[in-house]
């Protein structure tokens, strides 16, 4: 039989100062502000409705574009003073800016197609039963891959038809 282990007993620790513990918890806990404009002008001594006010920005929507019923009351004397127009400023070029499409083909879908166009050409029921056609695809799911890659590559699917009629 095994030997009756005494139990350890956790004795408080007098070095350690629980209230700074505490404070260093919240900061890291709260959360990361990925928008560079508004994370360099931010305030770590106002709330955020405060900082939100100094940028210009709306905290909540819902006060800053109120649903009046049957009143209209003058705009101009409810807003406040913006005192970091500058954020609103680079956060509008950067709005402005043209998005790059993320949303793309994988390499693998690219060389399934290519694959296809190079030994079939058009012929969709024979790429259906072409051994590279590992996830069965239907001839209808092969036509619209590869209407995919010709809207997101039409000069490389261009290339690819002119080879295969070439050959």
């Amino acid at each position: 039989m095994g030997k009756v282990r005494k139990k350890s007993r956790n004795t408080f620790n007098y070095s350690v100062n629980r209230k700074k513990l505490k404070r260093r918890a919240q900061k890291k806990a709260a959360p990361r502000i990925t928008c560079d404009e508004i994370r360099n002008a931010w305030n770590d001594s106002k709330s955020v409705a405060g900082n939100m006010a100094d940028m210009g920005l709306a905290a909540d929507p819902n006060k800053a574009l109120p649903i009046h019923t049957n009143t209209v009351k003058n705009r101009s004397a409810e807003q406040k003073q913006v005192r970091k127009p500058y954020v609103i400023e680079k956060l509008k070029a950067l709005a402005s800016l043209p998005s790059k499409k993320t949303m793309g083909i994988s390499s693998d879908m690219v060389l399934y197609v290519r694959h296809m166009v190079e030994n079939y050409g058009e012929d969709y029921k024979a790429m259906a039963r072409d051994d590279e056609n590992y996830y069965q695809d239907t001839p209808k799911q092969i036509q619209r891959k590869i209407n995919l890659y010709k809207r997101h590559h039409p000069d490389e699917y261009q290339a690819l038809i002119t080879s295969t009629t070439k050959q």
